[in-house]
């Protein structure tokens, strides 16, 4: 690693921290049902859209009508984008006369906004009117992380009620969350963004004149079936307005990833600045990180929260480090071709292929594992065009099952299940009864937890296998061998794991991979949340015990030790031999020439 990416890292983590305590402070508020200090004049606000839903927010909910009420919103969610985008042609504010979106895209797209993956098989600016980019998607970019929050507040419950039938109300969870949490820290967000230079508007699109022309040719067939060349000259340039700021927020604070422009943070629009590139991965993390504070002060021990963070923060700075060496190493192929490779004041050296200049090697990587470690998927490069290793921690990351600090509210609680295994691992080891946070964790728990964490390695292998067998899968791959295979493996580990970057060389907007991908994001977000919730529930009804002299510490370095343990070994082994087919195969290809 460069002393560059070595101080931009340490820069990130030490601002990341001192923002995320102190909203970690707030988010136990709002989990908790009381008054949010600073936010008190939104509570009329919030008891009137009580009122106007017939909801009793002190009326609490078992399990399982939690997680109906949880699906049924999540489901007419669903129905409302699609809706709107096989509409959008009749609709207002489309001042492009943009289409009515195909039935199978706008399925894969309502799917991957209510499941928080934000998978987009489509040019945002060339698919997407302004109506539909901010009341279907930015809408569902509130309620899927609003959504990922109250479940981790259901879990956190489970843990710190003391033989409770309920877990909460989600109805209150899901509007707290929204009003106190994701709208204000979104509209700083915004405001701040516009002020780097993100746009704003409702405008149509600009036409420009270039200031030097562009000569290319167009093949067209003639009149005897041959290709006929025809010479152009481009004198003008087309530019993409739109409502940008507003959607880019909510896409980096609540780690859903869906870019405005098809280019996402790549693009001079969503992200114009090397300040708006570092601002853009702190907000991704910034929930996810204090949510660990908020789960050390509700279940009444702050060190718990230090421990879930200390693990996640281990991960990710190993695996950042991976990312960051790898794209700075010599290429062995342009070393070949006697290549000057070396990092100097003129040059960022290694692999430039796929980023942008403005942001250079240090801060590409870093934002790679940012938006992987997190369930986001906003990018700023390419991550088809990094090395076979580089492109590989991103997809690891992603298998992990995204809790290294994950998505918003999604990575607490996938963490926490990880946690839950890891003291029953440890009280087999020592021949007692498991217990986490005064829970004590038996056969009921021990499946839900099962469930949660194979869901996704079965919907990331046996989608990859189908594709790879199937003719209409293999059609979307544009790099044959290993290279090929990964381009699949990432896709489906990106959509069952809810993040949504893409390794670009697949193309995957057709209807075997709009509904393939639909389905694996689809149960890859209810298909955890559900057992989670169950597992709150059997945990809410339990006694919380006190500790005695055979309690296993759960915040210590071993407890620590012990957690990323079983992140690693339970998340890399389900996928080895996947791994070992793409990235693994493609490294040693690169240098055996």
């Amino acid at each position: 690693m460069t002393m560059q990416s070595m101080a931009l890292l340490g820069a990130f983590l030490a601002v990341l921290l001192a923002l995320a305590w102190p909203l970690g402070r707030l988010l136990a508020k709002v989990g908790e049902g009381g008054a949010v200090p600073g936010l008190g004049w939104l509570a009329p606000v919030e008891r009137l859209l009580y009122r106007l839903g017939g909801v009793l927010p002190e009326t609490g909910m078992g399990w399982k009508s939690y997680a109906i009420a949880l699906l049924v919103f999540n489901g007419l969610g669903a129905l409302f984008v699609y809706g709107v985008q096989r509409l959008q042609a009749f609709l207002p504010l489309n001042p492009q006369a943009l289409a009515n979106v195909s039935p199978d895209s706008s399925f894969n797209t309502a799917v991957s906004f209510v499941a928080n993956t934000n998978w987009q098989g489509y040019g945002g600016e060339q698919t997407m009117s302004y109506l539909t980019q901010m009341v279907a998607l930015t809408g569902q970019n509130f309620f899927s992380a609003a959504t990922g929050i109250a479940v981790a507040f259901a879990l956190i419950r489970g843990f710190s009620s003391r033989s409770a039938a309920s877990i909460g109300n989600f109805w209150a969870d899901i509007s707290r969350s929204t009003l106190y949490v994701l709208l204000p820290l979104s509209l700083v967000c915004a405001v701040f963004l516009m002020g780097q230079g993100v746009v704003q508007n409702f405008n149509s699109y600009q036409e420009v004149q270039l200031i030097d022309p562009v000569a290319y040719s167009v093949a067209t067939p003639g009149p005897d079936g041959q290709a006929v060349t025809q010479a152009k000259v481009a004198t003008t340039q087309t530019i993409a307005m739109g409502p940008v700021a507003s959607q880019e927020a909510i896409k980096l604070i609540g780690t859903n990833g869906g870019g405005f422009f098809n280019a996402n943070s790549s693009h001079p629009y969503e992200n114009p600045s090397a300040l708006s590139n570092f601002a853009q991965m702190l907000a991704i993390f910034l929930i996810p990180a204090a949510l660990c504070f908020a789960f050390g002060r509700m279940v009444g021990d702050a060190r718990q929260g230090w421990a879930v963070l200390a693990a996640m923060s281990l991960i990710f700075v190993v695996a950042t480090s991976v990312v960051m060496n790898a794209e700075q190493a010599v290429h062995p192929q342009l070393a070949a071709l006697g290549v000057d490779q070396g990092a100097s004041i003129l040059q960022a050296g290694g692999n430039m292929e796929g980023k942008e200049a403005r942001f250079g090697i240090a801060a590409s990587s870093l934002f790679a594992a940012v938006t992987t470690a997190a369930s986001c998927g906003a990018v700023n490069a390419m991550h088809d065009s990094f090395t076979p290793i580089g492109g590989m921690v991103p997809m690891l990351l992603m298998q992990l099952g995204e809790v290294v600090f994950g998505g918003v509210g999604s990575g607490l609680y996938g963490m926490l299940v990880f946690a839950i295994m890891a003291v029953f691992i440890a009280g087999l080891m020592i021949g007692r009864t498991p217990e986490y946070l005064g829970k004590k964790i038996q056969a009921y728990e021990m499946k839900m937890t099962s469930i949660a964490i194979l869901v996704t390695p079965l919907l990331v292998l046996s989608g990859t296998a189908l594709a790879v067998m199937l003719d209409a899968g293999r059609a979307g791959i544009a790099n044959p061998g290993a290279h090929g295979f990964s381009e699949i493996l990432y896709a489906f580990s990106s959509a069952a794991n809810n993040n949504g970057s893409a390794f670009a060389g697949l193309s995957a907007n057709t209807p075997f991979y709009n509904t393939m991908l639909a389905i694996a994001m689809w149960f890859g977000r209810f298909g955890v949340i559900v057992p989670v919730l169950a597992i709150a529930g059997a945990l809410a009804a339990k006694p919380r015990l006190k500790e005695n002299a055979g309690t296993m510490p759960t915040h210590g370095p071993i407890f620590i030790g012990l957690l990323v343990g079983v992140v690693m070994l339970v998340g890399v082994l389900n996928y080895v031999p996947a791994l070992a087919l793409g990235p693994v195969v493609e490294h040693l290809q690169l240098y055996s020439h």
